[in-house]
């Protein structure tokens, strides 16, 4: 697999519906062996199992837009335990599911991944150049 943009969320941005820097964005860390990413049909946070769903970051902070290229602070998921970890996706939180757009999912942009989760803090750090450029 491949670091993904949702369309979605390209549409939303394009349309003018999404402010990265107000919007509350998290990060959950994603089990592949429960997910199938879609980038064309997935749009929300709902479309990812929950079984998938391992750890879920707090709000990103020190979020910048910067030359076209969003990034922040590396997220931190707090005692983790689950499933072994292939992926992390950000997602504009809404507090619902079916209205919480996803963004876009890594696989091989953040350090130290694949993770098995141990009950330590997981660092999720995005590429140096940030989370991604449009």
């Amino acid at each position: 697999m491949a670091n993904i943009l949702y369309d979605n969320f390209l549409e939303q941005v394009l349309q003018g519906n999404v402010d990265l820097l107000t919007v509350n964005i998290k990060a959950v860390l994603v089990d592949l062996a429960d997910y199938t990413p879609n980038a064309s049909t997935h749009g929300n946070l709902a479309d990812i199992p929950a079984a998938a769903r391992v750890a879920t970051s707090g709000n990103l902070t020190g979020k910048t837009v910067t030359n076209g290229t969003f990034d922040s602070d590396p997220p931190v998921l707090p005692s983790v335990t689950g499933d072994q970890s292939e992926a992390v996706v950000l997602y504009v939180d809404t507090g619902v599911g079916a209205t919480s757009t996803l963004i876009g999912l890594w696989d091989t942009a953040s350090a130290g991944l694949p993770v098995t989760p141990d009950g330590n803090n997981i660092n999720v750090n995005p590429n140096a150049a940030g989370w991604f450029s449009l």
